[in-house]
């Protein structure tokens, strides 16, 4: 007889649940970063303004700091693998709905996918503390590496769709439903296998208890801070080497390359992060790291583009990773990391909204892209400022 784990699983049962969660992983980053590519034909289509493109990143992220805190609610509800469902199938129909139509219905949907996102974002974690505990480090990597992968060959494959399978803006965009819905038939044989736990505490009681921890808000503006610069070369880079002389397609693929290295980060560095109590020197290295690139970049004149874009990617990437691997560490059970996901997500999320907007808003105002890469570089500096308290090992 198979031996079974805390949660009544076998070794076999495991692997299958991060199968499930590993093809839920992969939708969290494709409805958002095939968008960049395909700004200046949405923008010629629909006549916005950069100010107004932003916010087809900005809303996600907006929705990710509303629905984030009350994540709990819904699992303690219905469960983590219902919810997950449900979220798998709110993502389709924002998918679906995006790409249907006009101005409308492009931010509608753009909406909806965005709290659907936001219920994988805050549960992944959770099921990671609960599932497997003793290799958080290595569960994590593969999830941010598998999200990392997901939003690479979107980015990559975004103008290809779109011109070479004729595809158009909006089938380029709805394609990635399809996606979703095969992860969601997936993800369904997964939901047995998530034992339902009855709740320790109210939300109410662990919203209070949270929100009074300094580490708690210190942990919310490094998830913030690292999301805020994920998020404005998610939407911007295109847009920044198409003004610099590149094509779109080149720049759809540094794009792609930015978040193919990103896989490697998001694999290595909560692996480098989860074999050390202490994560300091994790943070320091990865904001050295990322203010060399950024400076690559302000100077074009230096060439090597895609040496600095990949080197930007390798450290966003790894700093999402371990942003995420921190609320693993820092939590004593699965629902407080299901909770102190919601609150840290939520908070981060609503911080790191501002970033493509002010770059889109710095843009309209200045039409040079440089102060936008100042701008992230100030990002950094103050987020190695709140790195080096989060990474200090201890509890919530």
């Amino acid at each position: 007889m198979a031996e079974l784990d805390e949660n009544g699983l076998s070794k076999g049962a495991r692997t299958r649940l991060l199968v499930g969660v590993l093809f839920v992983s992969v939708n969290l980053r494709p409805a958002l970063s095939s968008i960049g590519p395909l700004i200046d034909k949405i923008r010629l289509e629909l006549l916005l303004s950069d100010t107004l493109l932003g916010l087809l990143t900005t809303l996600p992220l907006l929705a990710f700091g509303v629905v984030s805190t009350m994540t709990p609610l819904f699992t303690k509800r219905f469960g983590i693998g219902n919810t997950l469902l449900g979220a798998l199938i709110l993502l389709v129909a924002g998918l679906v709905i995006r790409s249907a139509g006009g101005v409308f219905t492009l931010y509608l949907g753009t909406i909806i996918l965005g709290v659907a996102i936001a219920f994988g974002n805050v549960l992944i974690p959770a099921l990671i503390k609960r599932n497997f505990p003793h290799k958080a480090g290595f569960v994590t990597s593969l999830y941010s590496g598998i999200m990392s992968l997901g939003a690479a060959f979107a980015a990559g494959l975004s103008v290809p769709l779109a011109i070479e399978m004729n595809l158009g803006w909006r089938g380029s965009l709805g394609a990635w439903a399809i996606l979703a819905v095969i992860a969601a038939f997936i993800w369904l044989p997964s939901i047995k296998r998530i034992k339902r736990l009855p709740p320790n505490r109210s939300f109410k009681v662990a919203m209070k208890k949270l929100s009074g921890s300094l580490l708690v808000w210190r942990m919310a503006f490094y998830m913030g801070l690292q999301s805020a610069a994920f998020y404005v070369i998610l939407a911007w880079l295109p847009a920044i080497l198409i003004d610099r002389g590149f094509d779109a397609a080149y720049a759809g693929w540094m794009l792609s390359l930015s978040q193919g290295t990103g896989i490697l980060g998001a694999i290595v560095i909560p692996i480098w992060a989860g074999s050390r109590k202490d994560q300091r020197l994790v943070i320091a290295t990865l904001v050295a790291i990322e203010l060399i690139a950024l400076l690559g970049l302000l100077f074009p004149a230096t060439g090597m583009v895609a040496l600095w874009v990949g080197l930007l990617g390798l450290v966003l990437g790894g700093t999402f990773g371990l942003a995420l691997l921190l609320i693993v560490l820092r939590s004593n059970d699965a629902e407080t990391a299901a909770e102190l996901s919601g609150i840290v997500q939520s908070i981060g999320y609503i911080i790191a909204a501002g970033g493509p907007f002010i770059v889109g808003v710095i843009y309209d105002l200045t039409q040079v892209w440089d102060y936008a890469l100042l701008f992230l570089m100030l990002v950094a500096l103050i987020k190695l400022i709140t790195g080096i308290d989060v990474g200090r090992d201890r509890k919530v």
